[in-house]
This record gives C-alpha cells, structure tokens and sequence, in this order.
C-alpha cells in the first residue's frame, strides 16, 4: 500500500497492464484447458462410433454425439458432401473426384487448425512481454526512490532498501502474469499437435473409404494432406500394410 500510494500515474498504469494481462491469460488459460479436455476425452469414443457405425448416416450421427468439441465432425460433413457433389459450370469440375475431397478435407483441417490456435499467439504475446512492463514499473519505482532521497540529503541504508524492494514488487508482478502464459503455451501447442496428427490419420481414412470404398489399415503418411496431397495418398497401395 505504501509503494502503491507513493507511485504516480505511471506506476498505476503499469500496475493495472499487468493485472489486464493476468485476467486475460487465465480466461484463455481456463477455456482452452476445458476444450482441450472435451476434445480429447471424445476424440477416442467419437472415432469408435463413426467406424463401427453401420452406413454413413448412423456414422455422422454417432461422430455428431460423441465429439462434442466439432473437430471431427465438420471434417467427416464436408467430405461426405463432397462425395456426393457433381460440381458443374465451376473450377473444381476440372479436377475428379478424389483431388476434389482432398482439397475438401485439407481446407476444413486449415480451419479446424485456425480454431484450436486461436489465443495462443495472444498467450505468448503476455508470456514474452509481461516480465519488461513489469520490469519497467521496476526502474520507473527505482528512480523516483532515488530522486526522493536525494531531494531529503541523506543517504541512508534504511532510506534506499525501503523503497527500492517496494518497487522491485513490480518485477515480481511481471513476472507472476509471464510464467503461467508460457507454461499454458507450451502445454496447448502440444495438445493442438497431437489432435492435428489425429485429424490428419482421420482425414487420410475418409479418403480412402471415399474413393476405393476400404478404410487404410496401417500407419498414415507423414502429411496426408499437406504437399503430397495430389498423389492422392495412394489409398489401394497401402491397404493391408
């Protein structure tokens, strides 16, 4: 309270950056932790249930109950649209059936991808920045200590510890808001990559259950849908491998 009420505007604004900061990291922090969950708690029983359905309409409605977080559903609706649709008059008609639930699939990943990173530049953003501001409100403290003592004449141990631990607070500040936010970044880029790889094993089989009619039994190709896209993943080689 003392260091609070000998601060100046800039040390308040400072202080109250640094709260703003922490309040958005922690609601980024808590709501992408909650989907994160749903995510993977469904992603097993919703992939179970799209397979072991019986036609394509019971497998969308069984992937719709399971995946409550969207991320395999919209895939699976996309490619099964596009499946059934004869694009006529437009590019796309150009290309045959296969390319086009490719490029199907590859844009609805893109946005899936778009989705479970949103935030995560801003949590690095707080992460990277939050012990300078706080390391700022730190020498900005510091200098008015210093020009206070000076204005009094004495030179004081007593005089200088006080007021210059009081606005080392503001590092500790900076650096209580940074660590959370970089911790929360590392963890859900990590979550957001394996869910990514699933999609990607996902998307792989949609494609060739869609154009060869059996689903891909083995391991699935590094980039299924990414620069090799247009070799059309090779579906009838690797069944059975």
């Amino acid at each position: 309270m003392h260091f609070w009420e000998a601060g100046d505007a800039v040390t308040h604004s400072v202080a109250w950056l640094l709260l703003a900061m922490s309040l958005i990291s922690w609601y980024l922090i808590l709501s992408k932790a909650w989907s994160a969950w749903r995510l993977r708690s469904g992603a097993r029983a919703a992939l179970e249930g799209f397979w072991n359905a019986a036609d394509a309409e019971a497998a969308l409605r069984a992937l719709t109950t399971a995946d409550t977080e969207r991320a395999f559903v919209p895939l699976a609706e996309r490619a099964f649209q596009a499946a059934r649709t004869e694009p006529r008059g437009v590019l796309a008609a150009s290309v045959d059936r296969s390319e086009l639930i490719t490029r199907t699939l590859r844009q609805e990943i893109n946005r899936t991808s778009a989705r479970l990173e949103a935030g995560l530049t801003l949590l690095a953003s707080i992460g990277s920045t939050a012990p300078f501001i706080g390391l700022f409100g730190t020498v900005w403290g510091i200098y008015h200590a210093l020009i206070a003592i000076a204005a009094s004449g004495q030179v004081q141990i007593d005089r200088i510890a006080g007021p210059v631990g009081e606005a080392l607070v503001m590092t500790a500040a900076g650096l209580a808001v940074a660590i959370p936010a970089v911790l929360a970044y590392n963890g859900f880029t990590r979550v957001n990559r394996v869910a990514l790889a699933e999609l990607d094993g996902f998307a792989h089989d949609l494609l060739a259950l869609l154009t060869t009619g059996t689903r891909v039994i083995g391991e699935s190709p590094q980039d299924p849908l990414g620069s090799g896209a247009h070799s059309q993943l090779a579906p009838t080689q690797r069944v059975g491998s």
